[in-house]
């Protein structure tokens, strides 16, 4: 259930709760957009007889908050309604609960259970867990290149893309942008393909544009500018280019609440982050065409591989665990 709010709950985490009473779902709820009820407060409302609680068990797949914010402390409405038995799957690392919405209800007198299913609770939100304990967006690389290992060939005629992929997992491509707060592409990219960076063939919401333009080489009438959603330009006032641009591109994400990013860029753009070692997954699509020559694919070594098939293609996806 916490799964169906990706892409919605920024900078909220994701997060589901069941409401059990001798052993049947009397409640459930998940945390739909920011500033709307929590998954407690959903499962809780949901439960048609309110004179069960005190006799159930609620499950939340993380710790309940524990301060006011847009609303109020979920583990606050727990005591309230006198739920004598929480399961929890894992802590909240983000400094303003982390721990202390635990604490709230040891003290009322619940009895507790933490860390059941943990390490898919983790994964579950594991955009939110990186931007608080690394201080860093959730960094996802994402390329498709072909049979023969380039991703773009040596000439092309027009200004767009060249295709590598079909049309399935282009559509897959638009739902992975509607999943996430940021996209980012180089100069080279906006000036050869004109991207749009949407999610037109996906019903979500846009990602945030960030361009990379040093020089301020990308032409005014390009896609990006179309005010269809927000673009943050990063040129040389913004970054200093002589530095690790990786580490700085990160930090700059980080301080504008961004916790994640799809880099969608062009080889070099791609390799920086693989060679400063800022990544956490990779999404690699493998086509069926054949370029002989060109811009070849950036280079990445991992084990941490799964692989699909998309109608005949292939779907690469690594995990940096470093």
């Amino acid at each position: 259930m916490a799964k169906n709010g990706l892409g919605t709950t920024y900078p909220n985490p994701l997060v589901g709760s069941v409401i059990v009473y001798e052993n049947k779902i009397i409640g459930e709820g998940w945390h739909k957009k920011s500033g709307e009820s929590h998954a407690e407060v959903n499962a809780i409302n949901s439960v048609k007889d309110k004179s069960l609680l005190n006799k159930a068990t609620i499950y939340v797949s993380l710790e309940p908050c524990s301060h006011f914010g847009k609303t109020p402390p979920c583990s606050d409405l727990i005591i309230k309604n006198k739920i004598p038995n929480v399961v929890i799957g894992t802590v909240d690392p983000n400094i303003k609960v982390a721990g202390n919405g635990i604490k709230k209800l040891v003290e009322a007198g619940c009895n507790l259970t933490v860390g059941i299913l943990e390490e898919k609770c983790n994964d579950l939100n594991k955009r939110f867990f990186t931007f608080h304990e690394k201080k860093r967006p959730y960094v996802i690389l994402k390329w498709a290149e072909s049979k023969d290992g380039y991703i773009a060939p040596k000439t092309k005629l027009e200004q767009k893309p060249v295709w590598i992929t079909n049309e399935f997992s282009r559509q897959l491509v638009h739902k992975w942008r509607s999943e996430e707060q940021a996209i980012l592409v180089g100069t080279q990219t906006v000036i050869d393909d004109n991207p749009r960076l949407d999610v037109r063939d996906w019903s979500g919401n846009n990602p945030v544009r960030i361009v990379l333009d040093q020089n301020n080489r990308i032409p005014k009438e390009s896609h990006i500018f179309d005010n269809l959603a927000k673009t943050m330009v990063l040129s040389a006032r913004e970054i200093d280019y002589s530095r690790k641009i990786a580490i700085q591109i990160t930090n700059f994400l980080f301080e504008n609440n961004l916790q994640s990013v799809i880099i969608e860029g062009g080889r070099q753009t791609l390799q920086t982050f693989i060679d400063e070692n800022l990544w956490d997954e990779a999404r690699v699509f493998k086509g069926n065409a054949v370029f002989e020559n060109g811009t070849k694919a950036p280079v990445l070594n991992s084990n941490q591989v799964k692989k699909y098939s998309i109608a005949k293609e292939k779907l690469l996806i690594f995990r940096n665990y470093d």
